[in-house]
């Protein structure tokens, strides 16, 4: 009997520490942070290096403040970041802002007063625009651009996990 019982402990034991090794995977290394997760260019200009340190060659610059990115891979002070055409590099932790944000995705967007299609139009947004993130529900999200806040669905807006809910 206090053999099965030990028994029983070794595999919850065992279970736990697979599950933990699984979540593990899924947070960043230097940060222990999401991975991947969203975050905002915090200056106007950031250079896109090949590689994770001072020495690597500058592929470019990203020249738009609060550009969303999304953090792929952490090695020290840096931050491999992915744009919303895919294309990435290693940036500077320092040049990254947890404030989060989004591009518009879809033309003449209509931020609505609540997160209803029938609801009345705060505004109308056009595509490439960034807008500030807020709360978010399985489907809608509410933003604030150029004065202006509203709700608009999801799908299209990069910049938030299609699955990500917040408060």
């Amino acid at each position: 009997m206090l053999r099965s019982i030990f028994g029983l402990i070794k595999v919850g034991c065992l279970a736990l520490l697979c599950a933990n090794a699984a979540y593990a995977d899924k947070l960043g290394p230097e940060t222990n942070l999401p991975m991947p997760r969203y975050v905002s260019l915090k200056a106007s200009e950031s250079n896109v290096r090949r590689g994770p340190s001072l020495s690597h060659r500058i592929d470019w610059v990203f020249k738009r403040r609060n550009m969303p990115l999304q953090v792929v891979a952490e090695y020290g002070h840096w931050r491999r970041v992915v744009d919303r055409d895919g294309l990435g590099g290693w940036v500077h932790y320092t040049m990254l802002s947890g404030a989060r944000t989004v591009i518009i995705d879809q033309d003449m967007l209509v931020l609505r007063a609540r997160p209803d299609i029938a609801s009345t139009e705060n505004a109308v947004i056009e595509a490439g625009v960034i807008a500030r993130l807020g709360e978010c529900n399985p489907e809608w999200c509410r933003l604030t651009a150029g004065g202006y806040r509203g709700w608009a669905q999801k799908s299209v807006l990069w910049g938030v996990m299609p699955d990500e809910l917040r408060d």
